[in-house]
């Protein structure tokens, strides 16, 4: 029992308790789309499913924290192949769902190899790093860490999933800029990212990536096809207003003009029903979670935990802003999901576990 409780007093509580607010706002806006597909709160869809991936999560957030970091350092190439491996099985074996075969289905659960990706790549780079030894001025470094990269992210896009690409390389880059790698390298990665871009328009995008894409620079081109995600989704946010209008009593949300409310749209539907202060709260919440992480990664004893950590601040930070930056109009829908917030079971376990990893680092300070 002594144990158990010196255990639990060396979690940081803040960092849990943020993940716990985020994950109940998460709940109510996912239980008010449910509410808008009809039948009454008899015939919830997405709730249920919600509620047992949060529950399988936070199992994983305190399973992965009573390990030692050091343990993820000794495992990072079983976690990394794990990863790869899944990625690859996935384009064979894999249900497709909205033109990605990105899913292995078990019944009525199914789980995204994609969202498991994300481990493997923060633990694969922490790792890279720290065998670098602080050269982060030769050029190998950045092939080497482009390299592990790469490879998840070359699996994710041939689902396609191109989202999820771009979370990954973001990730990479982050890792990249934090390490104050000589300017001329991050130069010519910028520079070879509009190269790889314009290569996949012409030979790798959807028709409908592509869409998104134009769609992005001028909505107004097709308001009631392409164009109608995004537009509608500016309405929601702007009628929000101060207070909004009530959970369960969006317009745009209940009356099914947002398509993917529960997913790509969460934002949207908090900011149209919890108005500009619930939306202030969850901004808040996600400046805790990362404030904590960067905090936790400062005070790490080596760099192996500091830059998982970073990277994991950095994982983040990027959906944070694809997601909201989508839902208002500033980028391109990639179809991200919002961290904690949105609906998807795979999505939330990784996300527990990933913060499960970051407490096995507090635990060494303690």
């Amino acid at each position: 029992m002594r144990a158990i409780l010196h255990l639990l007093r060396s979690y940081d509580w803040l960092l849990i308790a943020t993940v716990f607010v985020l994950s109940a706002i998460g709940l109510a806006a996912i239980y008010s789309v449910d509410l808008s597909r009809g039948g009454g709160s008899e015939h919830l869809t997405y709730v249920p499913k919600q509620m047992t991936a949060l529950f399988i999560g936070i199992v994983a957030l305190f399973a992965a924290g009573s390990f030692q970091a050091s343990f993820y350092q000794s495992t990072v190439k079983a976690w990394y192949a794990l990863s790869v491996l899944l990625l690859a099985a996935v384009l064979f074996f894999g249900t497709t769902i909205n033109n990605t075969t990105g899913w292995f289905r078990f019944g009525s659960l199914s789980f995204q190899p994609a969202e498991f990706a994300k481990v493997g790549l923060v633990l694969g780079l922490g790792w890279m790093v720290a065998r670098v030894g602080r050269r982060f001025d030769r050029i190998q470094y950045v092939i080497v860490t482009g390299l592990v990269a790469a490879l998840p992210a070359i699996l994710i896009f041939l689902q396609p999933d191109f989202g999820s690409t771009v979370v990954l390389i973001s990730v990479w880059f982050g890792i990249l800029s934090i390490t104050v790698m000589k300017k001329r390298y991050l130069f010519g990665i910028v520079g070879l990212a509009f190269l790889c871009g314009a290569m996949g328009w012409v030979g790798f995008f959807k028709p409908y990536q592509q869409e998104r894409i134009l769609t992005f620079f001028s909505p107004e081109r097709d308001p009631l096809g392409s164009g109608y995600n995004v537009t509608q989704s500016i309405i929601a946010v702007g009628s929000g207003s101060w207070f909004g209008r009530g959970l369960g009593f969006g317009s745009q949300s209940q009356l099914r003009f947002l398509p993917e409310a529960q997913t790509d749209f969460i934002f949207s539907v908090i900011a149209e029903e919890l108005g500009f202060v619930g939306v202030s709260l969850v901004l808040f919440l996600y400046f805790l979670l990362l404030w904590r992480l960067i905090s936790i990664a400062y005070q790490a004893q080596n760099d192996f935990n500091a830059y998982v950590i970073l990277g994991i601040a950095c994982l983040f930070f990027v959906q944070i802003m694809l997601n909201i930056g989508s839902a208002i109009g500033l980028v391109p829908v990639t179809g991200v999901t919002l961290p904690f917030l949105s609906y998807g079971g795979s999505s939330l376990l990784i996300n527990f576990l990933l913060v499960g990893i970051a407490q096995s680092v507090v635990r060494v300070r303690t």
